[in-house]
Order: C-alpha cells, then sequence, then structure tokens
C-alpha cells in the first residue's frame, strides 16, 4: 500500500471530499463534545521505522438499502496492512473498542504504541481510553476539522470506497458485510484468524 504524504494524500483526500455529501459526513464520528482530547502527537508523520510503532485509526461507513453501516478500522503504518475492524449498524463507543481490542489480539498485546485517530467521541469516550491505558497505548488525536492529521487512514478510507463498493448503493446488510470482509482479507491479508471466521458466520443474518 503506498504511502500516504504529501501531495498524493493531499489529492487523495481531496477527492475523498468531494465525493461525499453533506448527509454522509453527519454519519461520522461528532467531535462536538465536551469530552478530554489528547495532543496530536504524528504531526502528519505517517512514516514508521518499526512495526507497532504507530497505528491509525478511523470509522467509515457504507450505505445500504436495509440501512447504514459503521466500520471501524485500525491501520498499522510499519506494514500499511489492517489490523483491527468490526462492522456494526449502531456508532458506538464499543465498536472502536472491538476494533481497537482486534488490533491488540492479532498484534500480540504490544505496549507504547501510538494510536491516532481524530476527536470523534467514540474515540474521547472514557470506555475507549481506559482501554488505551489498560493496555499502555499512547493516544493521540488530530486538529479538529484536519483531515490531513489523519490522512494515512483516510487514504485507505478512499481505497475501500472506490475498490471494494464502487460507489455503489449495495441492497443488504448481509452483502455489506461479506463485502467488506471480503475486501480486507483479499487486499490487505489481514490475519483475522478465529475471530473473524467465527463472524462472518453469524453476519449471515443481520
Amino acid at each position: 500500500m503506498p504511502r500516504a504524504s504529501g501531495h498524493s494524500a493531499k489529492r487523495v483526500i481531496s477527492k475523498f471530499e468531494e465525493d461525499n455529501d453533506n448527509q454522509e459526513r453527519r454519519s461520522q464520528s461528532n467531535s462536538t463534545h465536551s469530552l478530554p482530547v489528547a495532543p496530536n502527537l504524528l504531526e502528519q508523520d505517517f512514516g514508521a521505522v518499526r512495526p507497532d510503532q504507530k497505528w491509525v485509526s478511523d470509522i467509515t461507513y457504507i450505505w445500504t438499502d436495509e440501512g447504514l453501516l459503521y466500520l471501524p478500522v485500525v491501520l498499522e503504518l510499519y506494514s500499511r496492512r489492517v489490523i483491527g475492524w468490526t462492522i456494526v449498524e449502531r456508532m458506538t463507543a464499543a465498536l472502536v473498542c472491538d476494533a481497537l481490542t482486534m488490533a491488540l489480539w492479532n498484534r500480540k498485546m504490544p505496549a507504547g504504541v501510538i494510536v491516532h485517530s481524530d476527536r470523534g467521541s467514540q474515540y474521547c469516550s472514557e470506555l475507549y481510553q481506559k482501554l488505551l491505558i489498560k493496555h499502555q497505548l499512547v493516544c493521540s488525536m488530530s486538529k479538529k476539522g484536519d483531515c490531513y492529521d489523519n490522512a494515512g487512514m483516510e487514504s485507505w478510507n478512499y481505497s475501500f470506497k472506490v475498490e471494494a463498493v464502487h460507489g455503489e448503493r449495495l441492497k443488504t446488510l448481509a452483502e455489506a458485510k461479506y463485502q467488506v470482509f471480503e475486501y480486507i482479507e483479499a487486499y490487505y491479508l489481514c490475519p483475522l484468524g478465529t475471530i473473524a471466521n467465527g463472524l462472518i458466520q453469524d453476519w449471515a443474518t443481520p
């Protein structure tokens, strides 16, 4: 996966923004809240010199005729691989915790990782922050409203929309869930193991 930085990242993100209407943007995580926020430790440096030095995370979404699905993803910046994700019908603090928990299991519980996200209420929630502290992870957050601060993740989101969804409106929740699973497995070879193998069976019925 190509590095998302400099002018190329800005072109990708500009295209990403153009392709989303106002209704879709309102579906993103809510950054209007009074919860504490973390400083920006990445400062738009998405390079990594060793595995599990930096992770980035974000929530994207998939429209279907049966409703909206939310997809939080954790990306490991050294390998550019998806290491954690889940897909649900409600946007809560639990969904970002589930994606982070999968990342922790897949990477064998590393400590000291910088975990970067936006300032959405899910990432600022007490539940998520306690999970970071429990596993000795270092929280980093983008400046308010600055998508370039999480360009590594926004680039993945754009690739996902283009390559997996193709701009289509999927018919069913089950179809969308399967398509997400297939895309992540096929393109990013995420070592999901028995966790994902169990989930895919449950997704047959939304």
